[in-house]
């Protein structure tokens, strides 16, 4: 197996260390065990970790995209993404609806 360099080596590191948090995650207290212990005595709320080990499925699914997508080499390059196609980047610099306020 060769090391990975460049980006690979980012996006692998990642991989590990997002694949370690998740199994930290998952052999965590089980929820329906977590929400009878008293609120007092909770170390996190049980439905926060819910929605971490949720966030860390998603980033393990979107840094395994990007690794195939790395690999192939057939993502398209900005100037040939359709103007339709809304991006990170584009939501970034979108004040959203109802945000406009005249004269500012």
């Amino acid at each position: 197996m060769s090391t990975p360099t460049g980006d690979n080596a980012f996006l692998h590191a990642l991989e590990l260390n997002v694949r370690t948090e998740l199994t930290l995650a998952e052999t965590g207290q089980p929820w329906e065990e977590a929400v009878r212990v008293p609120i007092d005595e909770w170390l996190s709320d049980p439905a926060d970790d819910q929605r971490y080990e949720v966030g860390l499925r998603s980033l393990l699914g979107a840094v395994e995209a990007l690794e195939d997508g790395s690999s192939r080499g057939d993502d398209p390059s900005p100037g040939e993404v359709p103007e339709s196609v809304i991006t990170a980047a584009h939501l970034l610099n979108w004040s959203g609806p109802g945000t406009e306020k005249e004269g500012w």
